[in-house]
């Protein structure tokens, strides 16, 4: 007798498909299919009727995929546009021959202060909570607290960071507490000690499970927690299909699962502080004080700047240099009073193309010529020069031979041993000056810094993004939040915005409260967004595939806005040319609607972006 299934296959985006068994396999079950002249793997989503054509046999694996992450993949993959295979190929599945251990219940000697377990008790009331708590506060200390909690309830905890780049500290600061309950998942493991973590997974022996997103798709059972570390984080997101932001798939986990999500941040995203309760957790664990100093300047080592670098390398001091990563476009800028060009019709910063000899938003894709002049003090010293980490630190390095500087940033941190190795160079106080991009900002602990030098906020201020100023501020506050952990410490600004920055960096809830009025009406949380976009080799066919979609588009007028559509601001990628189209509306629900009877064959949709270039 045969049976028929219909088959997902894994990480395809394919549609469905039909294959035959001589004897009947459980929903779920992987299984080993042929695909032309290849075998591939694939997930059983249920049985059908016989197909009116020959079907090829599959084959059953010893893995499975429980009903839960099922769900979470149809979710996925109807949210964020792929098929589902890709979206199950996220997931990693459950063994049917692994001995599943009981849950051991956490202890530490970890003691929260009054305020502290105010917070906890609140984070425990609710179904998704944001815990939004000063750099210091010891948000971490409460996770930890929630995480012997669960374990009481013979539960298990699952712990995302943002990055790699954040687990070492926090595996060492863990496993302190909790040993080998602890097990950290992440794509710098070798396969040896992946496929280690996974059996102390799949057994129940891990307790623990940290690691950034992709943490979030394990085999683990008897769930009781989710924690979102550090939740404003862009890295949450995806940039290729399946293009899931991983905070609000946290979010729907905890809703499949029935368990609580706990989201952390110094500096959550208005979206985020908008949608959850919260509980405000205010000021430092540490005596240390620290106080701000800005200099009006365009992105440069000044001698204000040498100068402080200079007293802190003469004291045996340590000191950290942020530079902005380098953006695709460059953004012009006044020299004498730090002008930026913004939108008529955005608010956002327009980024000025060579080539054109103009400047372009690329939201709805507004063009004005390069002014000779700045239109607020008339000067005519027009820039657009930025700075590298490469730069400061070759730089710094001549000024001062006799200090130690290093790089801290992607091009130089390539694997988990350097960073690792880098930090602890930093914190032994081997290295005197730290020069690097995002990466200083991501949450990690360095004991004895006493000045912070943030270069380059008015470039982020005029990104051109709706979040230009939340992302500005929230760098500068997390980047001032790595100094003063000891001893009294200066953070530099340099800036022409010092109203902006000044007013907010030391009060983050008035910022949101400022932003709501910013972005009502326009932005996210208020609105919804989507970009479409279209690549091809042939600029013709991306082009008429975007022109296409406009046109169905216009049917949804009542319900979705058509912000703009065009040339993607980078017009070709990998030999590709690019177009998009951004569209706005109230509720996601119109939005996918729109997407779905709109789509064509090109359409590669970006549900909520976060990148826009």
């Amino acid at each position: 007798m045969s049976y028929y299934y219909e088959i997902a296959l894994l990480g395809s985006p394919l549609g469905v498909l039909t294959y035959s068994a001589t004897t009947q396999v459980e929903v779920g079950a992987k299984v080993e299919v042929p695909l032309r002249s290849k075998t591939v793997e694939g997930v059983v989503l249920g049985g059908c009727d016989k197909p009116h054509f020959a079907t090829q046999p599959l084959v059953p694996l010893p893995f499975f995929y429980s009903k839960k992450q099922l769900e979470l993949a149809r979710f996925i993959a109807s949210y964020y546009f792929c098929s589902l295979g890709e979206a199950l190929a996220l997931f990693v599945p459950f063994a049917h021959d692994i001995d599943v251990k009981d849950v051991q219940e956490l202890h530490s000697d970890i003691t929260l202060t009054k305020e502290q377990n105010k917070a906890m008790e609140f984070l425990q009331q609710q179904e998704v909570s944001l815990l939004f708590g000063d750099t210091g506060s010891g948000k971490t200390e409460i996770y930890m607290k929630l995480f012997e909690k669960a374990s009481a309830q013979k539960k298990r905890s699952i712990f995302l960071m943002p990055e790699i780049s954040l687990t070492p500290q926090m595996e060492k600061r863990l496993k302190e507490h909790f040993g080998s309950s602890v097990v950290m998942w992440h794509s710098k493991l070798t396969k040896k000690q992946k496929v280690s973590a996974l059996e102390t997974i799949r057994s129940g022996e891990a307790t623990i499970i940290a690691g950034p997103r992709s943490a979030l798709f394990l085999p683990i059972d008897n769930l009781g927690l989710v924690v979102v570390d550090e939740e404003h984080d862009d890295s949450y997101k995806a940039s290729s299909r399946p293009r899931y932001n991983a905070r609000d798939v946290a979010v729907y986990l905890g809703k499949v699962q029935n368990v609580p999500v706990v989201l952390g941040s110094a500096t959550p995203t208005l979206a985020t502080y908008e949608k959850y309760p919260s509980f405000r957790l205010k000021g430092r664990h540490f005596k240390s004080s620290r106080s701000f100093l800005f200099e009006h300047s365009l992105e440069q080592l000044t001698p204000l700047i040498l100068d402080k670098l200079a007293n802190r390398v003469e004291k045996k001091e340590q000191s950290i240099v942020f530079v902005p990563t380098r953006a695709n476009f460059k953004y012009l800028q006044c020299a004498d009073c730090g002008e930026g060009f913004e939108c008529a019709f955005c608010n956002v910063g327009m980024s000025l193309h060579i080539k054109l000899n103009a400047l372009k938003c690329h939201y709805c894709g507004f063009i004005q010529a390069v002014p000779n002049v700045c239109p607020k003090c008339g000067g005519e010293n027009l820039r657009t020069s930025r700075l590298g980490t490469a730069e400061v630190v070759s730089e710094l390095r001549r000024i001062f031979a006799q200090a130690i500087i290093e790089q801290f940033d992607r091009d130089t941190v390539t694997t988990n041993a350097k960073l690792k190795k880098l930090l602890k160079r930093f914190n032994d106080k081997e290295i005197d000056i730290l020069v690097g991009t995002q990466m200083l900002s991501k949450g990690h602990d360095y004991h004895d810094v006493t000045l912070a030098v943030v270069l380059g906020m008015d470039n982020m201020l005029g990104l051109p993004d709706y979040r230009a100023r939340e992302k500005a501020l929230s760098t500068l506050v997390q980047i001032a939040g790595r100094s003063g952990r000891k001893k009294d410490a200066e953070v530099v600004v340099q800036t022409f915005n010092e109203e902006f920055f000044g007013s907010f960096v030391e009060d983050y809830d008035a910022f949101l409260e400022d932003e709501r009025f910013y972005r009502e009406g326009l932005y996210p949380p208020f609105r919804r967004l989507a970009r479409i976009l279209f690549a091809h080799k042939n600029a013709l066919k991306a082009k008429e595939q975007m022109e296409k979609m406009y046109q169905n588009l216009l049917g949804f007028s009542q319900t979705v806005e058509i912000v703009g559509k065009g040339e993607c601001s980078i017009a070709k990628v990998a030999g590709k040319y690019r177009f998009e189209i951004l569209l706005r509306s109230k509720k996601a629900t119109d939005l996918l609607k729109a997407i779905r009877a709109s789509r064509v064959e090109l359409a590669e949709v970006d549900m909520d972006p976060l990148e826009f270039s």
